[in-house]
């Protein structure tokens, strides 16, 4: 299948889940994270907010657990930019006020003194409908992440999140050469690296 049958069928899936499965199969997301990956010695963690009415993962366990836990990496979350097609990054603290974008999705007010160039960020985790066994992933077909990946540093881990709790399909027959792939995906029942 190409990325729109991917995305149509993946985005149905998801979608079909109920409220409460999101969120038991999120924390699982939040659990394996800490498990198999050095959380606590990251400088910079970035990640997303979710948009609860497309069943995405909810983050909000991972950043709870990273607060009340006190560890020292910072977080960051991305704004939309007024183009239409480029993000900024953010840092997000317990004070941050939230907005929501022009799609619904809750956004870390943007101040000058609160952005995150994306050479900061030692892990980021990227949402995604499906992914393939080379690392390269199905969004929605919007192209924020793979912009925003390029600009990262060569040792920036790209962790997929993903609550449909599926293996990487075989290969995604239309990547593109600026698609970006992941470093590893995380899925409620395990880890895959690539």
């Amino acid at each position: 299948m190409n990325k729109a049958d991917l995305r149509r069928a993946a985005l149905a899936r998801r979608l079909a889940l109920p409220a409460a499965e999101v969120a038991q199969r999120s924390q699982q997301l939040c659990e394996q994270l800490f498990q198999y990956f050095p959380v606590a010695q990251w400088r910079w963690l970035h990640l997303f907010l979710p948009l609860a009415r497309r069943n995405e993962p909810d983050t909000w366990p991972i950043i709870h657990r990273i607060w009340a836990e006190k560890l020292a990496v910072q977080l960051a979350a991305p704004v939309v930019q007024a183009d239409g097609i480029s993000l900024r990054h953010y840092e997000l603290t317990p004070a941050t006020p939230l907005q929501s974008s022009r799609w619904g999705i809750p956004e870390p007010a943007a101040t000058a003194d609160t952005e995150v160039p994306t050479i900061a960020f030692d892990a980021v985790l990227v949402p995604l409908l499906a992914v393939d066994r080379a690392g390269h992933r199905v969004g929605y077909g919007g192209g924020f992440y793979d912009r925003f990946l390029a600009q990262c540093r060569p040792d920036t881990q790209f962790i997929g999140l993903n609550v449909l709790d599926e293996p990487p399909v075989a290969a995604i027959p239309d990547v593109l050469p600026i698609d970006v792939p992941l470093t590893a995906c995380i899925t409620p029942g395990g880890v895959w690296r690539f």
